[in-house]
């Protein structure tokens, strides 16, 4: 029952959250407001139904540390998004037309901030860290990434690829990326981060969910493939491509801090071996 009431918490903040942030979107300062406050709620409701659920302080989001962890989540989000769009410009399949909009930009801020919040606290703070308990890393990766390419079905201009997508590219990697720092700041930056770029600063669009106006005015045209058609451009091969490098890295290094959790039954095992190993001969 804790993941449900941790679920139910987090996801009617972020609903709640959305609904504001639409009611005034285009606003330049009410936007971004919104979806950071939103951020900052999800983020305390969250530790508030963990103490109530698990009788702990939530260690994901300790204050410690967290700005220098999110620093490094973003930098690399942009830096991998980024890539992509380099590989695909060097195809002609991304033209820069001129700037964009500033503004656009601030409100596409506070909206992606909201979105990689709450859907961290929910996919990898809640699902990924309750199921990983029961089943192992391994299993808790792949279940909890395919839910979430799966969720990105509902999107608009979503298809199977798209979802299948999503599911390597991101489930895999913002998993691995959790389980390497077993905090959510990194992967909370490494979301924002991705998004961002696609949006706030590429003007790209984002899950399916249609062209946006950042920093730069763009096109993009050319084979699905390359440039992921009406989903965008995490519907590119080269995303997956660098998204499955990037989920390897963390995998090593989860691997190196002894981060991995075994399943179970191996856990029982190694219990045994060392308890036997104790025993007098």
């Amino acid at each position: 029952m804790r993941l449900v009431w941790q679920l139910v918490a987090v996801a009617a903040v972020a609903l709640i959250g959305s609904q504001g942030v639409a009611a005034v979107r285009g606003n330049p300062w009410l936007t971004p407001a919104l979806g950071l406050l939103t951020a900052v709620l999800a983020v305390l409701v969250h530790g508030w139904v963990v103490r109530r659920t698990e009788h702990r302080p939530s260690l994901d989001v300790a204050r410690e540390g967290a700005a220098a962890a999110i620093g490094r989540g973003v930098l690399i989000g942009v830096a991998m998004f980024g890539a992509v769009i380099v590989n695909i410009a060097f195809l002609g399949g991304y033209e820069i037309n001129g700037l964009g909009s500033l503004t656009g930009a601030a409100g596409l801020f506070g909206l992606m901030a909201a979105a990689s919040v709450t859907e961290e606290l929910m996919f990898r703070g809640i699902l990924f860290r309750i199921v990983e308990e029961r089943t192992g890393t391994w299993i808790a990766l792949a279940l909890t990434g395919l839910l979430f390419g799966l969720m990105h079905l509902f999107n608009p201009n979503a298809g199977l690829w798209g979802a299948i997508a999503i599911a390597i590219e991101a489930g895999g990697m913002l998993g691995a990326a959790y389980a390497a720092t077993r905090n959510l700041w990194v992967p909370i930056g490494l979301h924002f981060g991705w998004n961002f770029a696609a949006s706030g600063i590429f003007s790209t669009v984002v899950s399916g969910n249609g062209t946006t106006r950042g920093l730069l005015d763009a096109t993009m045209s050319g084979p699905v493939l390359i440039t992921g058609g009406d989903f965008g451009p995490e519907g590119s091969l080269y995303s997956v491509l660098f998204g499955v490098l990037l989920t390897i890295v963390f995998l090593r290094l989860a691997r190196r801090r002894g981060h991995l959790v075994p399943r179970p039954a191996r856990r029982r095992r190694a219990d045994r071996i060392a308890a036997d190993a104790t025993l007098p001969r």
